[in-house]
């Protein structure tokens, strides 16, 4: 049986899959053009072909992780706190490489102004869409609030990943989670 080697924008996306799990697993230093085209079982030239050189390779690989962080926004009408504590709490279960490869790449971007762009556009992105479930909360200036929350969640997932937080069991990762959101926002609503 073949395997079906994918063309057009799935191409790309392989591409930039492949490339989220290299950062993730191996560092930038394991990111190679060559790498990917390994990691993606595509045709040697592939990677180089569809982006030329390493900047948009790593553009590619934000981009592709604000895709699907995007994507994986439940509807609206869902309860904000849940949906927070879910969002944290299966990020860091189920996109830890993309966590670990956010984290590495946010550190790169201190250097190169052209990721920094990238990442920032996708922060604005995430931060205004979490603003709009603040706001409904009846969160006083969500999208001044969405920034401090964002760097909340962000440094529980770092932690879960990457740091001690990494030795709790998943009931008492989620447990801590909640406990967190709900403080917060419960700060937030006193407008202190």
């Amino acid at each position: 049986m073949s395997t079906q080697v994918p063309r057009g924008a799935d191409r790309r996306d392989a591409i930039a899959d492949a490339a989220i799990h290299l950062v993730a697993t191996r560092g930038l230093r394991g990111l190679t053009h060559r790498a990917v085209d390994a990691e993606a079982g595509l045709p040697p030239g592939s990677t180089s072909y569809y982006l030329r050189t390493r900047n948009a390779l790593l553009t590619a690989c934000v981009n592709r992780m604000l895709t699907r962080d995007v994507a994986g926004m439940p509807p609206a009408g869902a309860d904000p706190v849940e949906l927070m504590v879910e969002l944290t709490t299966g990020l860091a279960r189920d996109r830890a490489d993309d966590l670990v490869a956010r984290y590495e790449l946010s550190l790169e971007a201190s250097r190169q102004p052209e990721l920094r762009a990238a990442i920032d556009e996708g922060g604005r992105q995430l931060r205004a869409m979490l603003g709009q479930l603040l706001a409904g909360l009846g969160i006083r200036d969500p999208e001044t609030a969405a920034w401090p929350v964002a760097a909340m969640l962000d440094g529980l997932m770092y932690d879960r990943v990457a740091g001690t937080g990494a030795m709790l069991s998943p009931d008492a990762f989620e447990a801590a989670v909640r406990r967190s959101v709900t403080a917060l926002i419960a700060g937030l609503r006193d407008g202190r």
